[in-house]
């Protein structure tokens, strides 16, 4: 007789008892290739051309000549060109680049914090960086510093308001994951209470313009994203996607619990403090870049789990992959089908109701 499965297997809709996940990043990656070449290839509300992913990979071959072979890439319009390169190509790289940082964040922070809820904006870094990002735009000073202020500002408050949650969290030189994430609901609070002050001071400037880049920046938006920003989301990005890469091996002892990791030689106050820096580095240069899109972070490591199991060697790429090619999915979604709609409003509408049937599933 087959046994009956248990009910761990029944929780798991998306697991099966023989993973295959080198196969599933392989396809990932192809699936990821794919939708950034459709997705900038694809019209929109501004610019109702369309271009073949042919022409886009010839533009992007212009301008990367290392991934040239021996055949010189064929010319191509300069109308195409600037499409592709100055207008297109910034925002799908960093919109990759956003959703698999916070993806990777969230299967970080679910992790070492032993709560499936956990996301990368419950350490209040996602409303210090807002704060940041709302100030400058209300002061109208988007343009300091070559057009870093805004990204450079909501970077610093993002970690501070992560600095103040560490600091509230920590006693006699140890941290509390309970602590942690109580501490950081209470200063994501505190901070976002400013918001909506910036937001009633830019309405009382008449200015429509600043009213329109707040209500964007909150909602999460990839089309202000330039090459600059792009450098700034893989310096930050890379500095803590290497330091969350390198502690999977303590993550897999951290599910064991704090003590069972001691004994197996991780020091665990200290690995804590590497994976609070490393997720507050990539969570403040995402939002910083693309303000707040929900659900990614939340959901994605999640479903990640399910295909590929809890190995983090193989789940923190997995869902870099997979954060990325979801937000991707949602922003060709946003601007072929629904006029350029906030991103972050598209993650919500689709991430809630999927969290709300893992929920009833069985997160675990």
């Amino acid at each position: 007789m087959t046994p009956a499965p248990t009910s761990s297997e029944e929780s798991q809709p998306f697991a099966s008892k023989k993973r295959h996940p080198y196969l599933s990043l392989m396809i990932l990656v192809f699936l990821l290739v794919g939708a950034v070449l459709v997705n900038i290839g694809s019209g929109d509300a501004m610019v109702s051309e369309k271009i073949s992913p042919g022409t886009v990979l010839q533009v992007i071959r212009l301008h990367l000549p290392f991934l040239s072979s021996h055949t010189p890439p064929l010319p191509v319009e300069s109308s195409a060109d600037s499409i592709v390169w100055e207008l297109r190509t910034p925002g799908a790289v960093g919109g990759v680049l956003v959703g698999a940082l916070l993806a990777m964040a969230g299967v970080a922070f679910q992790s070492f914090l032993q709560n499936p809820l956990a996301d990368p904006y419950m350490v209040g870094v996602s409303s210090g960086a807002a704060l940041g990002s709302v100030l400058v735009i209300l002061m109208g000073g988007t343009g300091l510093l070559l057009g870093w202020a805004q990204p450079i500002a909501a970077f610093a408050t993002g970690l501070l308001a992560t600095a103040i949650v560490y600091f509230l969290a920590q006693k006699q030189g140890r941290l509390s994951s309970q602590t942690f994430l109580l501490a950081g609901i209470v200063v994501g609070t505190f901070f976002w209470s400013f918001v909506p002050l910036a937001i009633s001071l830019g309405n009382r400037s008449g200015n429509l313009d600043r009213q329109s880049a707040i209500l964007s920046r909150l909602l999460g938006s990839l089309q202000s994203i330039t090459w600059s920003h792009v450098v700034l989301l893989a310096v930050f990005g890379g500095i803590g996607g290497l330091m969350l890469w390198t502690g999977a091996n303590e993550l897999d002892m951290m599910a064991f619990g704090e003590e069972s990791a001691a004994h197996l030689g991780v020091n665990v106050e200290g690995f804590k403090r590497r994976i609070i820096l490393a997720g507050a580095l990539v969570t403040a240069a995402a939002v910083s870049v693309a303000g707040i899109i929900a659900f990614v972070g939340l959901v994605v490591p999640h479903i990640a789990r399910r295909i590929v199991g809890p190995d983090h060697r193989v789940l923190l790429p997995t869902s870099f992959l997979f954060g990325g090619l979801v937000l991707t999915s949602a922003d060709w979604l946003s601007r072929v089908y629904l006029a350029q709609l906030e991103v972050g409003v598209i993650t919500s509408l689709i991430g809630a109701p999927i969290f709300c049937y893992l929920l009833r599933r069985g997160l675990n």
